[in-house]
């Protein structure tokens, strides 16, 4: 059985009352987060969910091979009255959890990750060596400093997770192609096609940058089993705390939160208010610059509602100030740099 369908076969159902939202494939137990403050002994880390989407109050702290943590019996994870972790040094800390019939392992991380609003649209290329959405890009967009990476999965004939933005690439198509002929491809710098695995493999090799994946609606009906599959890695990595989810693709975003209640999804397509996504569950609107022209009060009226936003794909640095002025919460750019400048003195 691989990996991805013991996922599945883990997946517990459940009625989630904390969110009103019906009988879901949740894989159980799960948190609400998995970063450590650092410098902040006895900090709260997390709420630990059961099955039903309750509280896990009968959930206990199995392995912590760092032993700085515990678990209350309010379901609540938090290092010890004494611990503290640093800032630099060791970043990630595996624990095991139970909680009623139900077991996962999860990975903590140390909270370093930057918070200066920058999006690096397909990794950082426009002025460096690599193609869009290769390994280059990603490492690029890392080294720049930048708050995340933007990068686009497909699925592959073979139902590998590739990454590509369009749905050809080398003259392939992606959905109509295996991996391996994918990988035939050259991109510049001599990168190939690469997979998710890899970007997670690279995104968690630091703590700094986060992880923004972007699911591609599917031409062949596959948007379902994408999502899955993406979780399911994503879960199986125990990678949750460098990754965002984002999607055009609305039964996408809802069946990321239907495989995983806590995970951060944003919506792309502009055709839902902030009301309507706080409703699904949904994080954020990550919409296209002119829907923030047309609402002006679009950012207020998210903020109010708890939604973050982010804006895309904005080069102009004009219109970075003026969404950086209005409070946005993240902004998308081919040109990380020109906005790196903006941010580190300003906002």
């Amino acid at each position: 059985m691989n990996q991805v369908k013991k996922m599945l076969v883990m997946a517990g159902w459940g009625i989630l009352a904390h969110t009103g939202m019906q009988a879901q494939e949740v894989a159980a137990p799960y948190l609400n987060a998995y970063t450590i403050p650092v410098a902040k002994k006895g900090a709260v880390i997390a709420q630990v969910y059961d099955r039903t989407g309750h509280p896990a109050v009968s959930a206990a702290l199995v392995e912590d091979a760092s032993g700085l943590f515990t678990l209350e019996k309010t379901g609540i994870l938090k290092l010890k009255k004494k611990a503290g972790i640093a800032k630099e040094g060791a970043f990630t800390y595996p624990v095991k959890i139970v909680a009623g019939a139900d077991t996962a392992s999860f990975t903590l991380v140390a909270d370093a990750f930057i918070h200066n609003k920058v999006i690096a649209h397909r990794g950082a290329w426009k002025h460096h060596e690599g193609s869009q959405n290769s390994v280059t890009s990603l490492k690029d967009a890392i080294k720049l400093g930048c708050a995340g990476s933007e990068f686009d999965v497909w699925l592959s004939a073979d139902e590998e997770l590739v990454v590509s933005h369009d749905p050809e690439i080398g003259g392939k198509k992606v959905e109509g192609s295996t991996l391996a002929e994918l990988q035939t491809v050259q991109l510049k710098n001599g990168d190939r096609v690469p997979t998710l695995d890899e970007f997670i493999t690279i995104g968690m090799q630091q703590h700094a940058t986060r992880l923004v994946l972007e699911l591609k609606p599917s031409g062949t009906g596959r948007g379902p089993l994408l999502a899955t599959k993406a979780v399911a890695l994503v879960k199986a990595r125990q990678a949750q705390a460098w990754m965002y989810y984002i999607s055009f693709d609305y039964d996408i975003c809802k069946k990321i939160k239907a495989l995983d209640p806590m995970a951060k999804v944003a919506y792309l397509n502009g055709d839902k208010t902030p009301e309507v996504l706080r409703q699904d569950g949904i994080w954020g609107l990550d919409y296209h610059q002119k829907f923030f022209t047309q609402q002006p009060d679009l950012i207020k009226v998210a903020r109010q509602q708890g939604i973050t936003t982010n804006a895309w794909t904005i080069d102009n640095p004009a219109v970075m100030d003026t969404l950086l002025k209005e409070g946005i919460d993240f902004i998308t750019t081919n040109e990380p740099e020109i906005l790196l400048e903006k941010v580190k003195p300003s906002y």
